[in-house]
């Protein structure tokens, strides 16, 4: 490998780990931010925050070892050691087979994710209040945008509380789930309103339905982005171990002694 092509390759990878190096500062910080305000997200969430610790933890760990490789691409692309580069390469390695696996397990387990995902929307619309809680108002911003009502359907919402209790004195559903075309919406986006007909003013598609549509739709882009992601793993992969070739080819003096 020539002068020339070999500098190219080094100070390529060495741009290539230092964005990776910036973007596992960024996914950690966003971390420790969720661990450490207490008041925008521990305390909102209150029985919720267990689930948002293991969240949190999985990004700071995610962006700590994407900052190790990062750190390690770029000393070993800028003094040329052989051992950071096949380090690297292996990281990247093992990184880019744990997505593969994920994807097929993913593939071949949806079933049970979507029986699982059941479980929890069921659970957030039968204790759903309406108050300032975050699951609620993804939940709310779900079904606005997707123009959907309930997992399956509007009737998931019969089990709810709280229209449970007032289901003698006063006719109440979801807001977010309001349709703008049918007669009698009340103009709220979140928490629940009363209908002013007997019948719900709502959207009669279930969100299950519209996420699989929206997924179906932009499929595409996600796969896009998904080989993406992988193509570039897989020039890191590449251009580490054209470097360790040509490392064991140069002059062993100008690796740095530690």
């Amino acid at each position: 490998m020539g002068k020339g092509c070999i500098a190219a390759t080094k100070y390529f990878l060495f741009l290539f780990n230092l964005l990776f190096f910036i973007f596992g500062a960024v996914i950690m910080g966003f971390g420790l931010w969720v661990m450490l305000d207490n008041q925008s997200f521990i305390m909102v969430l209150q029985e919720s925050s267990t689930t948002l610790k293991v969240g949190a933890y999985i990004l700071i760990g995610i962006g700590s070892l994407s900052m190790v490789m990062g750190f390690l691409g770029c000393i070993g692309a800028i003094y040329e050691i052989r051992c950071l580069l096949g380090l690297y390469f292996t990281c990247l390695l093992l990184i880019l087979i744990a997505q593969v696996t994920a994807a097929v397990l993913i593939y071949f387990q949806r079933d049970l994710l979507r029986q699982e995902m059941s479980t929890i929307v069921n659970k957030i619309l039968v204790n759903y209040t309406g108050h300032n809680k975050t699951s609620e108002h993804a939940w709310d911003y779900l079904q606005r945008t997707m123009k959907c009502c309930g997992w399956t359907g509007p009737s998931n919402w019969t089990e709810n509380v709280l229209i449970k209790s007032h289901n003698g004195s006063q006719n109440l559903y979801p807001c977010s789930c309001r349709n703008d075309s049918v007669a009698g919406s009340y103009m709220t986006e979140t928490g629940l309103c009363p209908s002013l007909s007997s019948e719900w003013p709502v959207h009669t598609t279930g969100c299950v339905s519209s996420v699989e549509d929206w997924l179906l739709r932009n499929c595409g882009v996600i796969l896009g982005v998904c080989v993406g992601i992988a193509v570039i793993e897989l020039l890191g992969m590449i251009l580490s171990m054209c470097l360790c070739k040509s490392v064991q080819q140069e002059d062993y003096t100008k690796v740095p002694k530690y």
